[in-house]
């Protein structure tokens, strides 16, 4: 007769059973000890809602490449539709814009003392601040915006925000139409420099999107952060150098830490190359256009609106000025912004991705 072993009250433990409990056993355990993930296990189940791997999601987000393309260019078309201008509006709306800049900064502060071809120089400036001002605040707000297409189907969530940030890019390169127009208006030649300002576009546009998916993230999570966005922005516009010129501005000749992070900030870095690109008046007058010449920069910061000009052989006299950041170290300031927010970015995004849409 085989021995028994007593158990637990109300059970009845034989040798065998003693090495191996039940199915019966193990759930009771598993309720015992309150694991969910212990029953799931039991029970073969897994996440529904499980993370993929940055090598799957750049995958997933690669296949809907043409979805985000159609969504960007359907919403960008349906934005003014209700308006009677329509899409005149993409235009109309920065060109307003840099009339109010122009009469407050440019006439009644005259910050345009010393900048040659102000009308060019600001419009420039309000057209590539606003790509990216208008990208930051739309992505701040973009997954709360759009809780009911989350929670209705599954896509990569880092579309949405890409997808606003396209919508913000061919509205620029439609704004881009009439900053030609006006750049030739005002008297700049075309010349092969113009086709730098492709690659500062892509720049910009891997800042932005770097810069959004983080935003997005921050605003998923705090309602507030759309709230304090545009006023963020609006400092940080006057920091960058929109209305006025960094380079040569003469209240900050004395102060080069000011100066040097006001120029390295990448808005300012993007801003500034857009305008070498587009402006002969820009790269000839820029700081360290000319070999350097103590007396001319004298000169010219004594009075800048009277030699902010050409004359006669010493051309554009800020141009003899020692430069505090060179063109050179601006093309490797703007790559080296917008690979890291790119990467950034996106790793701080997809980190949260399984969170967003839930209440």
């Amino acid at each position: 007769m085989k021995s028994t072993k007593a158990g637990p009250p109300g059970q009845v433990l034989d040798g065998a059973a003693a090495t191996k409990p039940d199915e019966e056993d193990e759930a009771a355990a598993v309720q015992q000890d309150g694991s969910l993930a212990a029953l799931a296990a039991q029970y073969g189940l897994r996440t529904s809602a499980k993370r993929p791997s940055i090598g799957t999601y750049l995958s997933e987000l690669g296949r809907r490449w043409n979805f985000i393309m159609g969504f960007a260019t359907a919403r960008n078309v349906a934005m003014y539709t209700e308006a009677r201008l329509g899409q005149l509006w993409q235009v109309l709306t920065p060109l307003l814009n840099a009339a109010v800049y122009y009469l407050i900064f440019g006439v009644i502060l005259d910050t345009k003392r010393g900048v040659p071809n102000f009308i060019a120089f600001l419009v420039a400036g309000i057209f590539v601040f606003n790509f990216t001002q208008r990208s930051f605040i739309i992505a701040s707000r973009v997954i709360n915006d759009s809780l009911p297409l989350i929670r209705a189907l599954y896509f990569p969530r880092a579309s949405l925000p890409l997808g606003y940030v396209i919508i913000e890019l061919q509205q620029l390169m439609l704004s881009y139409v009439v900053l030609i127009v006006i750049v030739l208006a005002t008297g700049e030649p075309l010349a092969w420099y113009w086709l730098l300002a492709l690659p500062v576009l892509v720049m910009q546009t891997l800042f932005n999107v770097g810069s959004g998916l983080i935003l997005a993230r921050l605003g998923a999570g705090l309602d507030d952060v759309s709230q304090l966005l545009p006023f963020i922005v609006r400092t940080w516009m006057y920091a960058s150098g929109v209305m006025f010129s960094i380079q040569t501005l003469k209240t900050l000749v004395h102060h080069h830490t000011l100066s040097l992070l006001l120029q390295l900030n990448p808005a300012a870095i993007y801003i500034t190359l857009t305008r070498n690109a587009l402006l002969q008046s820009q790269r000839l007058s820029s700081p360290g256009a000319a070999p350097y010449n103590a007396h001319l920069c004298a000169t010219y910061y004594a009075d800048p609106s009277k030699y902010a000009n050409p004359v006669g052989t010493a051309g554009y006299y800020s141009a003899h000025c020692a430069p505090l950041v060179s063109t050179t170290d601006l093309w490797l300031y703007g790559v080296g912004w917008g690979v890291l927010a790119l990467l950034a970015g996106f790793c701080f995004f997809w980190r949260a991705e399984v969170t967003y849409g839930r209440g």
